[in-house]
């Protein structure tokens, strides 16, 4: 007899929905496409950072206080944890049929106990590869070596690995997940919000812009370095930040230090004030640092930015340089001063004519709503599905 029952989905992160990132829009998009599909759905997450706008949802909303860092940030594992080990025990009288677990992998570990305890699946939404991030960071190894094992137990437990593109996928498997528990479902952005059509900020003066995560490994740092020699040739050009991230208050001394009143921090803006931004920059920088190990990425920025129309300025090599120059979102400027100050002079000084072209690009292929619809359907596949589907491992692995 087919089982009419809906299917009762909890999705576990310490990022949702009206707080400002990536992950909590990815997170959204999945969550839509569930209950599009009558699925019924419960999140479980923190309480938004004071100040947050108000949101409501057609889903049960359960959230918990937790630690935040000194900028109103879950980040560091004193932060994480405060999260994560209540939400293990929240999972565990979770009423659910499957479990989505979004990073970091210490969320992932919470959930795969919980979820071999209660003998249900889960889905690992792999938005990136955490330790590969991690290594990039000035910390111990020791701390690289227990979260590598963290994430590649919660991998490895997973009944499903969702990936948003073939090379995070690559690096799912590495971790010893079967390639048959590997999905890829893209990634995107919200283009009813990050499109052309709109207000555009600026008040005639050349300005560019960077949105989002500023940590280590992006190097973001090159765009204030090259900053100067584009301001030979063009005074009144500017470069605007709008995020936040571990490599903060470095990028900040540097500003003031190498371009005096020339680089604006404005913090966490919604994502409608970050389009008006993005549509009146001469042109988005998204950077990778080379030899990271991180050049697989392909950072969520870009989408943003060929959305609205405007062209991307990608400072390093891989996947994301790949992206841009394959698609003529942009220029991909090789990780240094001159070919970065190049690009940005460039930008400034000649007519932009493919903005058309780069919006019709994303719409038809980086829709967050798209790929949203794609993840439900992975999660959906595993209704009936018994905890037996993923293989079944001792804790000891997760020292090992």
């Amino acid at each position: 007899m087919t089982d009419k029952r809906p299917l009762k989905v909890t999705v576990a992160s310490r990022l949702f929905t009206p707080e400002v990132g990536a992950a909590s829009f990815r997170l959204q998009a999945l969550v839509d496409g569930l209950v599009a599909n009558a699925a019924e759905v419960s999140v479980l997450t923190t309480r938004p950072p004071s100040g947050s706008p108000a949101f409501t949802a057609p889903y049960k909303l359960s959230r918990w206080p937790v630690l935040r860092d000194a900028g109103g940030n879950v980040r560091g594992y004193v932060q994480y944890m405060s999260f994560d080990l209540p939400a293990f025990f929240r999972l565990l009288f979770a009423q659910a049929d499957v479990v989505v677990s979004e990073p970091p992998p210490t969320t992932g570990v919470m959930v795969a106990l919980s979820s071999a305890i209660r003998r249900r699946p889960f889905v690992y939404y792999a938005a990136d590869i955490w330790t590969e991030a991690l290594s990039a960071t000035d910390v111990p190894g020791i701390v690289i070596r227990v979260m590598r094992a963290a994430e590649g137990f919660a991998l490895r437990r997973a009944a499903k690995v969702i990936a948003i593109s073939d090379a995070v996928a690559e690096k799912v498997q590495q971790f010893g997940v079967p390639a048959d528990r590997v999905v890829v479902i893209g990634n995107g952005i919200d283009t009813s919000v990050f499109g052309p059509d709109g207000e555009a900020a600026g008040s005639g003066d050349p300005y560019f812009v960077y949105t989002g995560t500023m940590s280590e490994w992006q190097g973001a740092d090159i765009f204030i370095r090259a900053l100067p020699a584009v301001l030979a040739e063009h005074p009144r050009a500017s470069i605007r930040f709008f995020g936040q991230g571990a490599d903060e208050p470095h990028l900040k001394e540097l500003a003031a230090k190498t371009a005096p009143g020339r680089v604006h921090f404005g913090g966490v803006i919604p994502p409608a004030e970050a389009a008006r931004w993005i549509r009146g920059a001469a042109a988005a920088l998204v950077s990778i640092k080379p030899g990271q190990g991180y050049d697989f990425a392909k950072p969520t920025k870009i989408y943003a930015a060929a959305g609205c129309g405007t062209p991307v300025i990608f400072a390093g090599t891989g996947e994301g340089a790949a992206l841009v120059a394959d698609n003529r979102l942009g220029e991909a400027a090789t990780y240094d001063v001159d070919s970065v100050a190049g690009a940005m002079a460039s930008a400034i000084g000649r007519p932009d004519t493919l903005g058309p072209a780069r919006v019709a690009w994303v719409r038809d292929n980086a829709s967050l709503a798209a790929s949203g619809r794609l993840a439900a359907a992975e999660v959906l596949a595993l209704k009936g599905v018994g905890a037996g589907a993923a293989p079944r491992q001792g804790l000891g692995e997760i020292i090992d």
